[in-house]
């Protein structure tokens, strides 16, 4: 038992020994040396800003057709993505009963008009004393003053009886008040034709009204009413999208503002045709800028006469610009996007100093630097996973296209 004991005591001290001797032996393990990097030049680059953006389009004109006038709906000549040209019939809603009613004023106006003895109506009456009841009622009033007078200087001269002279006083008044009403009379009746026409006018109207017809070219994007179905003023018809040219509305960030101007080019890509490019001018630009985005609202007018471009579709915008600006530049690839950041790994005396950067926009392979480096400063472009913040790092090349520090210097 004791034998047995001291063996296992032995194997524990011989085990003991062989992990103090690897303990001690780790140490002597050799550091690995400078990480080999190839790096690159932050650059300066002169460029023409180009405003990217993506966007809607949205129609040029849409218009829902309504009813004007209540009646039983009797023919619906278009339907939905039909192309109507301007003033084409799209819905006619029967006119039976607005023809009964046009003839009914017709023969009200004609009774006036005859009345005042007006042939057309176009006619005008200039002065109401050429009407006929007017003349007629002139002519009475003529003779009975001829006679008054007549009776007046009998009278005067004692040959006249004086009841003589009172009829005939009583005559001319008579005549008098029969010609100032006739006159009012004429005049209502003037008035009266004139109501009469307005009202036939407004027949006439609802007349061409049952017959509902397109504003402008344009296409049906729905129809809401059919054959035999009774509509009411205000009525939703059909309705209608103007197409070409067509619009696209894009959001574009405040800083851009002082770029963008109407009549700009605007290149236009669209998903649905690849490798092809629409060509449109910027035509409308929003005067306000939305609080919560920081962004601004510009359109663009697009031909579109074949129809290919189609309301609500998605697209990409380019817009150069007249703003030209000297720029840092460095390889894309010697950005790295780290924990929700853009970093980039430059080189002081061979050791790495990580710095979060702010990025612009893209030039074929490299991009611009807004904000974390200073011009003429190294950066390293890769591997970048194994670098940080301290890391020895040995460059053993240049980034293609950037040159070695001896020839950039020989050439500033």
């Amino acid at each position: 038992m004791r034998h047995s004991i001291s063996l296992l005591l032995i194997g524990l001290l011989l085990g003991l020994s062989g992990c103090t001797k690897k303990a001690v032996e780790a140490p002597k393990k050799e550091a690995g040396g400078p990480v080999p990097v190839r790096a690159a030049q932050v650059r300066p680059k002169q460029v023409q800003r180009v405003v990217d953006s993506v966007g809607t389009f949205y129609p040029y004109d849409e218009v829902l057709v309504s009813a004007e006038i209540e009646g039983k709906v009797d023919q619906v000549k278009v339907d939905l993505g039909d192309a109507v040209s301007e003033g084409q019939v799209l819905v006619h809603v029967s006119d039976e009963e607005q023809r009964y009613l046009l003839a009914q004023n017709e023969a009200q106006l004609r009774m006036s008009m005859e009345k005042l003895g007006l042939k057309d109506e176009k006619e005008r009456i200039k002065d109401v004393r050429e009407t006929p009841d007017v003349r007629r009622a002139a002519a009475d009033l003529t003779e009975a003053r001829q006679r008054f007078t007549r009776v007046t200087n009998l009278v005067n001269q004692g040959i006249g009886a004086k009841v003589d002279l009172d009829q005939a006083t009583a005559r001319h008044q008579a005549a008098q008040a029969a010609y100032d009403a006739t006159v009012n009379q004429t005049r209502n009746l003037i008035q009266e034709v004139e109501r009469f026409k307005a009202q036939l006018d407004l027949q006439r109207k609802k007349l061409r009204d049952t017959t509902v017809r397109a504003p402008f070219a344009a296409y049906v994007k729905d129809r809401q009413v059919a054959v035999g179905q009774y509509v009411r003023p205000n009525a939703p018809l059909i309705t209608l999208v103007k197409t070409d040219p067509i619009r696209l509305r894009l959001e574009v960030p405040e800083r851009m503002a002082p770029w963008i101007k109407n009549g700009q080019i605007a290149e236009v890509l669209v998903e649905a045709f690849l490798g092809r490019k629409f060509m449109g001018k910027i035509w409308r630009i929003a005067p306000t800028v939305d609080q919560a985005k920081r962004t601004f609202v510009v359109e663009a007018l697009i031909p579109n006469p074949q129809g290919e471009l189609k309301p609500g579709s998605y697209a990409r915008a380019r817009v150069p610009t007249d703003k030209s600006e000297r720029i840092m530049v460095v390889p894309a690839r010697a950005v790295n996007y780290v924990l929700g950041s853009n970093k980039a790994y430059v080189i002081n005396n061979e050791v790495i100093e990580a710095r979060e950067v702010k990025l612009g926009d893209r030039f074929d392979g490299a991009v611009e630097v807004i904000e974390g480096l200073q011009e003429g400063e190294q950066v390293a472009t890769g591997p970048l996973a194994r670098l940080d913040t301290g890391i020895q790092v040995k460059v053993t090349g240049r980034d293609e296209g950037d040159p070695p520090p001896a020839d950039r210097k020989a050439s500033e």
